[in-house]
């Protein structure tokens, strides 16, 4: 059963990043501009912002087999509409409904998993999960690079379809229902607060670094997020049964996971993106070169989660925490230094050590926080794991993107300044292009380290914060830890709703 799940998530998974490196060739054949065909990664990810805060209702409303099935198949339709799509709307159409069943994979397999796992080995299970969420987006890069360069971009489609089916069909016979089900009421107001909070941070954020700051669009939209984002946490402070539970917050070693997890998305999808920009603008490698310099880190993540898993499970988070953050601390000041001429393979080698200390955080981290949660709790703890992770990635890759921008823009007019005095106006105009074109080059390459020094920074908050991190006992050991000592063991039951950390 768990296998089927894994590998229906793997198939979704892997559809969320295999267009990006296609999108030249779309624009091309429905004649679109770049700021439209940037719809099929901003619809996708709108529609997964409004859905994963309101899964937290649907794992509790309805079994597990019918939303998985569910899933599955708006994923598959979505599929098969994409592939035989006549026009650019349907195509952006078809990418939604991708997304509405994408989107209900992942906190719906953290529910399963730590119903399914006794406490002691989520951490291994977990990491398992680990490697099906890392692995299939990483890879789908890389894959598309070479599927666009030898068929049809339509192929992606294609070749995702079959797989899709037998999934379906699988979990058809094999899936049963292991999680209890609760009769909880959607509030339609708190549905439509979500949408508009989480939907306007992640368009507006991410729009931010194409458009700048100072475009309506980006700064009404954060906005206008912000504002329904603060009016859905007060409705959901004051409701009785809320669509999604704030009060989770109280439990410390969850709300601290959460900040360790936010700052670890931002120095991830920055890494992401930074790293293909540096590659392919300031040493004018291909695109799928550039992807396959960044497979073996996503390889390296993916082969680390099920042993890092294995690991937390019998040391805790702290000791891999604190060493996976030192790693990535490092790494990240070492990816700030890059030169004009930086060797592909040192690039690479940096890159992928820097994956292998994220990989020793993630996980951990985040299954300690949940292992506090009560067991009613899950539900909404995934849920806002998978929300916080969507929108501080965005928030951060916008950030560290403007950060990028306005260092680009000074260091060029500083260098452009220097060698005009130095030519004199001795130049001629194939000279004095060739001068634009190289300070071009090195004000991006200034823009870039910086940002990577200022993601150095960040990523030094949460090593900080992991020293405060506390494992969580589970709640057999906690009742043998004292009887050995003499005193009155846990009420039954009582540990298994609140386990409370050593």
């Amino acid at each position: 059963m768990i296998a089927v799940l894994f590998f229906g998530a793997f198939v979704a998974f892997l559809n969320n990043t295999l267009l990006n490196v296609a999108l030249p060739v779309i624009m091309v054949e429905f004649q679109v501009n770049p700021a439209q065909v940037q719809w099929l990664t901003t619809g996708y990810m709108l529609v997964s912002g409004i859905l994963i805060p309101a899964s937290a209702f649907f794992i509790q409303r309805f079994t597990n087999r019918s939303l998985f099935l569910t899933a599955m198949t708006l994923f598959t339709i979505g599929t098969l509409t994409a592939a035989l799509a006549p026009s650019f709307l349907i195509l952006v159409a078809a990418r939604m409904i991708q997304a509405a069943g994408s989107a209900m994979m992942m906190p719906l397999l953290m529910n399963i998993m730590l119903v399914a796992f006794p406490i002691e080995k989520r951490g291994t299970a977990m990491g398992y999960l680990g490697l099906v969420m890392i692995t299939a987006p990483a890879i789908g890069p890389t894959l598309s690079g070479w599927i666009v360069e030898q068929y049809s971009w339509r192929v992606l489609f294609w070749m995702v379809l079959p797989f899709a089916v037998l999934v379906i069909l699988v979990a058809f016979f094999k899936l049963r229902n292991i999680m209890d089900t609760r009769d909880v009421r959607l509030d339609i107001l708190s549905l439509i607060l979500s949408s508009f909070g989480f939907g306007g941070l992640l368009y507006g954020f991410s729009m931010a670094g194409d458009k700048g700051w100072m475009d309506p669009q980006v700064y009404l939209t954060i906005i206008v997020g912000a504002v329904s984002l603060t009016a859905f946490i007060r409705r959901q402070l004051s409701m009785p049964v809320p669509m999604l539970e704030f009060r989770i917050y109280k439990f410390p070693m969850f709300a601290l996971s959460s900040a360790i997890a936010v700052v670890l998305a931002i120095a991830m999808f920055s890494g992401m993106l930074l790293t293909p920009i540096y590659v392919q603008n300031v040493r004018g490698i291909s695109p799928f070169h550039s992807g396959l310099l960044m497979l073996p880190g996503a390889v390296i993540m993916g082969i680390m989660s099920p042993i890092t898993g294995r690991l937390f499970d019998k040391y805790g988070p702290r000791l891999l925490a604190i060493s996976g953050l030192l790693i990535t601390t490092v790494t990240t000041f070492m990816l700030s230094r890059l030169e004009l001429d930086s060797g592909y393979f040192y690039i690479m080698a940096v890159y992928t050590i820097r994956m292998f200390g994220m990989s020793m955080v993630n996980m951990p981290i985040m299954t300690n926080g949940l292992n506090q949660l009560p067991m009613q709790m899950n539900p909404h703890g995934t849920a806002m794991n998978n929300t916080l992770q969507q929108v501080s990635g965005a928030i951060g890759s916008a950030f560290l993107m403007t950060v990028m921008n306005k260092r680009a823009e000074a260091e060029a007019a500083t260098l452009a300044e220097d060698a005009m005095k130095q030519a004199a106006g001795n130049m001629s105009p194939a000279e004095v292009a060739a001068m634009k074109a190289q300070v071009a080059q090195e004000a991006l390459l200034h823009g870039v380290n910086f940002s990577y020094f200022v993601c150095a920074v960040i990523v030094v908050i949460a090593l900080v914060l992991t020293f405060f991190v506390k494992r969580v006992v589970p709640p057999k050991e906690k009742k043998e830890a004292m009887k050995a000592a003499g005193g009155n063991p846990v009420k039954a039951g009582k540990p298994e709703h609140t386990p409370q950390p050593e």
